[in-house]
């Protein structure tokens, strides 16, 4: 590639798609991403290179991160107000998405379920009807069109396919009719994002309810009997000849002229007016709304026409024939209700499945049985239905796909403090539930963010008042055994505040005083006073002195060693004075030869006292 090459390529991500310039300098591309190991760069990678179609820091490569589902969306509105509609709910795999090859999350992306199940009211329009109508001010090819249901054949079940009233053509206005809207006509499967849905009868996505022969949702097939023969007219020409009787409420009703033409047929209904008198002979379908049903007629492979409805009908029927010439022959079937005096008058039904236990990782579905009055299918005590024809309950899986990435959150721990304000903590663990049992611990960084928090502030009631102790003083004395002090005071709540001492609880109050011994005092020692003066003036005599026992602190004390104490007195000499004769000279300086401690005299100096100056004269002088 050329250096052109790679510039183009600095801004886009090569690794997905690799873009070149052609000779007429045209940035062009084959949509095939750049081969594994080309050089990539991107706004967080310096020097990077191809690796599984995604740029990563150069000579690494990664491992995939298989992707996982998001959390469903609310359910959104219902599509319809009546009659059975749909709410939807989607997910994204986004918790994590897939990278560098992971796998794409397996399981729906989109849900439904069944909402406003209940009958629309009498006379309502045509669901499928209302759709084609909102097209009547929307201008097709340059006009504007009535446009009616078309009923016939050829087209999607679940297409919004519309005729132009009065005009002989249909066009598919909508791909996709709304969620809801029946797939066809005298069915409960609905169409759901353009598919055709099964549904019970109870209207209900999922569900195995179904009509017995006399049409009651999650019956027994007890409340009707079935009628069937084949008729035949005594004599031609002689005018109408009743056939049957098709009382009200019946259903399932299917006549048959055997051969071949329905033409000569007639109905006629309790107020003996003929509701349809000869049916038309073209093979198309048609429908033809009598008696609160459809009634359609339709040929078979065989050319024989039938006429049909799903009933039940809102009025008694009584069928027809035109006897001619021919002899027809017509077969008839229908379902009729059973007298209600011969019905028991209570029975046992389904009731529709009840939600999922869990929205994920596996819940379940019940469809408990419940007693029903026959008369107007409302529910009963189960004491009216007989015990041993109780049908079972019904269980089923739901909802079995794994959950989403979650935080599980554990209780709060204990406010850290009874009263005032103080700190609570709690367990936070980011977690996937696979299934009821399994549950697997993920990297926080799996889950929604921000994560919960951990801790939180808590507020108690107001703090009483409390004791408040200052520092303890210094030993005192240093050494030996001692005391040490402190100041303990009575502090409101928050400390800012000094009380009486009565506020604060007498028992609880520290203590001031601590007993404290840093270390052993020094021994007494003996204490020895200079000297006193020798007793004698002249010759021999003593000195005495004083000797104390003190304490390291000078303070009198009994604990010196009394062989150790210094002695009190000693002998002394005094150098008598010499009379000198007149006109001798002064008296000669020299040391007394029987002085032996002149030497001493002087090193401790002793010469200031006179008798050691005149003993030893010459030593302290320096002679």
């Amino acid at each position: 590639m050329s250096s052109a090459d790679s510039s183009m390529e600095s801004n886009r991500e090569v690794c997905s798609e690799l873009w070149c310039l052609s000779k007429s300098n045209r940035c062009i591309t084959n949509s095939i991403p750049a081969a594994e190991g080309t050089l990539c760069q991107t706004h967080t990678i310096d020097k990077g290179w191809c690796y599984k179609r995604v740029c990563v820091p150069f000579g690494s490569r990664p491992e995939g991160v298989d992707g996982a589902w998001g959390p469903w969306t609310p359910w959104g509105d219902c599509s319809r107000s009546c009659g059975g509609g749909v709410s939807s709910s989607s997910r994204h795999c986004d918790s994590p998405r897939p990278t560098i090859g992971g796998k794409y999350c397996l399981g729906e992306r989109r849900r439904h379920r069944s909402c406003n199940t209940d009958d629309c009211p009498p006379g309502s329009q045509d669901f499928r009807e209302m759709q084609c109508s909102e097209f009547d001010s929307v201008p097709f090819r340059g006009k504007f069109y009535t446009w009616k249901t078309y009923r016939g054949g050829g087209v999607k079940a679940c297409s919004l396919t519309c005729l132009a009233e009065g005009f002989n053509f249909y066009t598919e206005r909508a791909a996709a009719v709304v969620d809801g809207t029946p797939c066809r006509p005298d069915t409960v499967d609905i169409c759901v994002s353009g598919e055709c849905k099964h549904v019970g009868c109870d209207r209900v996505l999922g569900s195995d309810l179904r009509e017995d022969k006399c049409r009651v949702c999650g019956g027994d097939g007890s409340a009707c009997e079935t009628i069937e023969g084949v008729f035949s007219p005594a004599l031609p020409g002689s005018g109408y000849e009743d056939v049957v009787w098709i009382p009200k409420g019946s259903v399932h009703i299917f006549i048959q002229y055997l051969n071949l033409s329905l033409s000569h047929l007639a109905l006629k209904g309790d107020q003996e007016s003929l509701l349809l008198e000869g049916l038309p002979g073209t093979p198309q379908p048609h429908r033809l709304p009598l008696a609160g049903t459809t009634f359609h007629l339709r040929q078979g492979p065989d050319q024989a026409q039938s006429l049909e409805a799903l009933g039940p009908i809102n009025a008694s029927l009584i069928v027809m024939v035109l006897a001619q010439a021919e002899l027809p022959a017509l077969h008839y079937r229908f379902n009729a209700p059973i007298a209600r005096d011969a019905l028991p008058p209570y029975s046992w039904h389904y009731a529709p499945w009840t939600k999922c236990s869990a929205q994920c990782a596996g819940g379940s579905q019940v469809q408990v049985v419940e007693c029903r009055n026959q008369l107007d299918s409302s529910a009963v005590a189960p004491h009216y239905c007989s015990a041993y024809s109780k049908l079972p309950k019904r269980q089923r899986a739901c909802n079995t796909e794994p959950c989403p990435p979650d935080w599980v959150v554990g209780n709060w721990s204990r406010c850290s403090r009874s009263c005032d304000a103080g700190v609570r903590s709690r367990s936070v663990v980011c977690q996937r539930r696979v299934s009821a049992a399994e549950e697997k611990a993920l990297d926080d960084s799996a889950c929604p963010q921000p994560r919960p928090p951990v801790l939180e502030a808590c507020q108690g009631p107001m703090c009483p008042p409390e004791w408040a102790a200052l520092e303890w003083s210094e030993c005192t004395p240093s050494c030996g055994p001692g005391l040490r002090h402190r100041v303990v005071l009575c502090k409101s709540a928050d400390q800012r505040s000094t009380l009486p001492p009565g506020h604060c609880p007498p028992s609880a109050k520290p203590p001031t005083t601590m007993r404290c011994n840093l270390r052993r005092c020094p021994p007494a020692r003996w204490v020895a006073s200079e000297w006193g003066e020798c007793s004698s003036q002249c010759g021999l005599g003593q000195q005495q002195r004083t000797v104390r026992c003190t304490s390291h602190t000078g303070q009198p004390s009994r604990e010196c060693t009394e062989a150790l104490r210094p002695s009190t007195m000693q002998q002394c000499e005094a150098k008598c004075d010499s009379v000198v004769p007149a006109g001798d000279g002064p008296e000669e300086c020299k040391d007394v030869n029987k002085v032996a401690y002149c030497p001493l005299v002087l090193k401790f100096q002793f010469c200031s006292r006179a008798y050691f100056r005149q003993m030893c004269c010459k030593t302290c002088q320096g002679r």
